[in-house]
């Protein structure tokens, strides 16, 4: 009798596991071949998270304090959207300029491997030519360039969808406590929903909103280091640096990467390059081990183990932009989980401290 129940039970486990893993996998497939029409959505849910957070410290300040809360959204919505245009002219911009002066880092690339070549006491260099059929020949860089372009474009376009999303999801946050009480008819089911709801707003709001701001101040400093070193697109090596340091432990050092990488072809030189690595290497430690943990502290509260599978799962399934967006979305995944008795121990399992059991 009581091994017929334990088998039972095993069965019935069984079978949830099964229908669990079956279900991740079409969530995971739906999230992969829907990413065209749910990144611009989800984007535009951050960018309204951003406005909301910025609108309520603007809204301290003498001037905006009498202004219309849904007026400052709209006037801070328009802001981003101007900032998203100009991001995109300036990356097309860039390549562009990238493309015209190709010719001269190719010649002091060559030149580097030349000079480090005779220190070794090496005689036989290789040409550019050689280099060039031996590892890019089966590279077609026309097609590559064309694709290049063509994500410029959607960049434009994708940019333009978000601000409209966003500009309608504004709108909709305001009547939104309203339907939630159509919807749930019980207090106790409205009320769980609603808590849950304030909680990611909060939570997500003020991460994004500092994590923000400290990017911008850690472009504006990286600026100033890639000027003073003469580098060559000093401004969009700055913005590509605050904008991968969205992406947890690895975007700082792929930001660090790409503008070094362009001090070697540019001047030639290891010393110029080692020097800058050394100097945006140290702000960029400065921020990350000082700044972030001062202003946004435990605010999240996920496991560095957590982060790091969402940051490689997020990634698949949407490359840069996942990367981007894994700690937003993992932690809004976690509040919800946290919400229900029946999942709250996903939410402990993903938690980095479980001592403060409001966060766990």
């Amino acid at each position: 009798m009581y091994g017929q129940a334990y088998d039972g039970m095993s069965e019935y486990r069984f079978l949830n596991f099964t229908i669990a893993f079956a279900l991740t996998l079409m969530i995971g497939w739906s999230l992969a071949i829907g990413r065209n029409l749910l990144l611009p959505v989800i984007v535009a849910v951050i960018v309204v998270y951003i406005v909301s957070s910025a609108s309520e410290a603007l809204r301290k300040l003498p001037l905006a304090r009498d202004l219309p809360a849904l007026a400052l959204n709209i006037v801070l919505l328009a802001g981003f959207g101007l900032v998203f245009l100009a991001l995109a002219l300036l990356v097309a911009s860039t390549i562009d300029q990238i493309v015209s002066v190709a010719p001269t880092y190719q010649a002091n690339i060559m030149a580097l491997i030349s000079s480090v070549a005779k220190t070794a006491g090496i005689d036989q260099i290789p040409n550019w030519e050689q280099i060039r059929k031996l590892v890019f020949n089966k590279i077609d860089f026309g097609q590559v360039l064309i694709a290049i372009l063509g994500s410029v474009t959607n960049i434009g376009t994708t940019s333009f969808l978000i601000i409209v999303y966003a500009a309608f999801l504004v709108k909709e946050r305001i009547g939104f406590p309203d339907k939630l009480c159509a919807a749930f008819p019980e207090e106790s089911e409205a009320s769980a929903i609603r808590q849950t709801i304030e909680e990611i707003n909060q939570k997500i709001g003020n991460y994004l909103a500092v994590k923000t701001a400290i990017n911008i101040v850690l472009a504006f400093v990286s600026y100033i280091v890639l000027l003073a070193f003469g580098i060559d697109f000093a401004v969009f090596w700055a913005l590509a640096i605050g904008l991968m340091n969205y992406i947890p432990y690895f975007g700082s050092l792929l930001g660090v990467a790409l503008p070094v990488l362009v001090s070697m072809a540019q001047f030639a030189t290891i010393s110029t390059t080692a020097l800058l690595a050394v100097v945006l290497t140290v702000a960029q430690m400065y921020v990350g081990n000082v700044l972030e943990p001062r202003l946004i502290g435990r605010q999240l509260n996920l496991s560095p183990f957590v982060v790091l599978l969402a940051l490689s799962v997020w990634t698949t399934l949407w490359g840069v932009q996942g990367a981007i967006l894994a700690i937003p979305l993992t932690s809004v995944l976690v509040i919800i989980a946290r919400g229900f008795e029946s999942t709250r121990f996903i939410a402990i399992l993903m938690s980095n401290d479980v001592a403060d059991k409001s966060d766990a």
